[in-house]
């Protein structure tokens, strides 16, 4: 195999192999130390923070700790796994070898297709589009089964310990399966029509195959929210009543398109709790998770009324007043022109910001969010500022309020 060699250093040639493995092993090194100094932060934090102490108690705050721990010490194993699995990857050649495979296997396997169904679908070790979707195939069904134990144990023993996962394995892998198979149908035309654009596009290739994946990426910005996630989910209308009132109020005090107010049964699958927005142009959505509403009865299949989604232990999760779940909507909304911190204080001008610390409060309660972070971690880590950062920040705009 021919030795791409990128330039040197200190004399010495450095190979696009090296270049490669050195980059992934360096990244691997950096995110383990991150967590590390995150680990040793939650390990020395033994108190409530003061901010916290009259919505967490004690026994509240340990179990968040717990779950916090847990789960990075399951991302240190599967972390520890990909990279031995990368690194194998790349000093063993598995990628040619996988192709060199696949050329192998393209004229049996058509010939049994062709024997089976009577057509000849052309594959060949020569059809670089077959042979590139049998490649990516023999990947997926790799990955999709190579995956299955982490995630098993991540939503069944982790998430489940914690009251978390609501799951049955039934609905588990008929979700997966289902986004396998949906993976396929969608990506592989895809795939080939990046490939025959690539092939057939000369030099400038590369403006084609921009201008290809933006308009498949704006086209399913459109069935997205459609056709494919109520396969997965079922959503339904916000039910009139003052809680919608309030939510359309909103978006037309800020000219938000809004089209369509959805709940989603995210109760099906997890007790945790959110809300977003999504769309193109003036054809937008907001979506509620059905644990966000406190006692939100999600209607049936048959149009009856199921139990509420926290009419167990859980009785008080989510938001209880209307004007906190407006107020998180009020932050998210204000990611439509701001960023996070601009955000609280769009909502806070919009007068919400007491109701937004109070949500705040009930959304990290709720989803055992441990409030402590290190600041290298939070850095590069979360999308949001942490929690104690963001209840500062709102008290000094109330104050000046």
């Amino acid at each position: 195999m021919e030795v791409i060699v990128l330039g040197s250093i200190f004399g010495y040639p450095v190979s696009l192999f090296a270049a490669v493995f050195c980059f992934l092993w360096l990244v691997y090194l950096w995110e383990t130390y991150l967590d590390r100094r995150q680990r040793q932060v939650v390990l020395n934090t033994s108190d409530v923070p003061s901010e916290l102490v009259h919505v967490i108690n004690a026994d509240e705050f340990s179990k968040s700790k717990a779950y916090v721990l847990d789960k990075m010490m399951f991302s240190f194993f599967h972390d520890a796994y990909d990279m031995l699995e990368a690194t194998l990857v790349l000093w063993f050649s598995v990628v040619p070898w996988l192709w060199d495979k696949v050329t192998e296997h393209a004229a049996p396997l058509n010939k049994s297709i062709k024997n089976l169904l009577g057509v000849d679908i052309g594959l060949s070790s020569e059809s670089e589009i077959l042979c590139s979707l049998l490649f990516l195939f023999y990947v997926s069904l790799y990955k999709f089964f190579e995956s299955l134990p982490w995630a098993l144990y991540y939503d069944f023993v982790i998430e489940a310990r914690y009251g978390f996962n609501k799951q049955t394995l039934p609905f588990f892998l008929w979700d997966r399966l289902k986004a396998f198979v949906l993976s396929i149908l969608i990506g592989f035309p895809i795939v080939s029509g990046l490939i025959w654009i690539i092939k057939a596009g000369g030099r400038h290739f590369y403006v084609y195959a921009y201008v290809f994946t933006l308009i498949i990426t704006l086209f399913l910005m459109f069935i997205y929210p459609e056709f494919i996630a109520p396969l997965f989910d079922r959503y339904v209308p916000l039910p009139e009543g003052e809680l919608r009132t309030k939510i359309e109020a909103l978006a037309a005090k800020i000219s938000f398109p809004l089209k369509k107010l959805l709940v989603v049964e995210g109760s099906k699958r997890s007790a945790h709790s959110n809300a977003y927005f999504y769309g193109f142009g003036k054809n937008k959505r907001i979506v509620l998770y059905d644990t966000l509403i406190r006692g939100f009865k999600f209607p049936a299949k048959d149009g009856s009324t199921s139990k509420a989604s926290g009419e167990t232990d859980e009785a008080s999760r989510g938001c209880a007043i209307d004007e906190e779940i407006v107020a998180v909507l009020g932050h998210e909304l204000g990611h439509w022109k701001r960023l996070e911190f601009q955000a609280d204080r769009f909502a806070v001008d919009l007068g919400y910001g007491a109701y937004l610390k109070s949500a705040l409060l009930v959304l990290h309660k709720d989803n055992l969010s441990f409030p402590v972070s290190d600041w290298l971690y939070s850095t590069f880590h979360y999308s949001h500022p942490p929690i104690l950062e963001r209840l500062a920040a709102l008290d000094v705009l109330l104050k000046k309020k």
